[in-house]
């Protein structure tokens, strides 16, 4: 398979799950637009370059996280996500009242998680939304299994305290 196509594949397979998990942890839409496209494109140099790749997920969950991380340093800013920055979530349902309050809930908790640390985060994102196994976590923060199974039990126990 030539690069061009590897690259396809893994874009194809991982841009949704790794712009959401950036839009997450970051406070713009295009930011977040702007970080997942430089994620990509380091996948792309690094595929273009001959890289050996053994697990793509862990590679490109690896460079959004340092990529958000570097972010935020240069930066300095606090992490804030902004409601008017929410998507609208698609419903079946024409009631506005159920829409408004699911709604409200989403952003509830999306500000309740940019209050825990982004450990704790990066680990509920990639078990919860990303749904990721505790193994596949582990090998994407190169960290044990059991560390990680307590590090996501400390992280849901500080994400109840912010949304109680």
């Amino acid at each position: 398979m030539n690069n061009q196509k590897k690259f396809s594949k893994i874009y194809d397979q991982y841009i949704d799950k790794i712009y959401r998990f950036v839009f997450l942890k970051v406070s713009s839409q295009e930011t977040a637009e702007d970080l997942c496209s430089e994620t990509f494109t380091r996948v792309w140099q690094s595929i273009d370059k001959g890289t050996k790749i053994e697990n793509p997920q862990a590679f490109i969950y690896q460079i959004a996280r340092n990529l958000v991380t570097d972010h935020y340093r240069q930066n300095s800013k606090a992490k804030l996500v902004s409601i008017d920055n929410c998507k609208e979530i698609e419903d079946n349902q024409p009631n506005l009242e159920e829409k408004s309050l699911l709604m409200s809930d989403i952003n509830r908790v999306k500000l309740a998680l940019n209050n825990i640390k982004p450990e704790y985060q990066d680990i509920i994102i990639c078990h919860y939304l990303d749904d990721l196994s505790i193994p596949e976590i582990a090998e994407i923060m190169n960290k044990p299994k059991n560390s990680i199974r307590v590090t996501l039990h400390r992280g849901l126990k500080a994400l109840k305290r912010e949304l109680s």
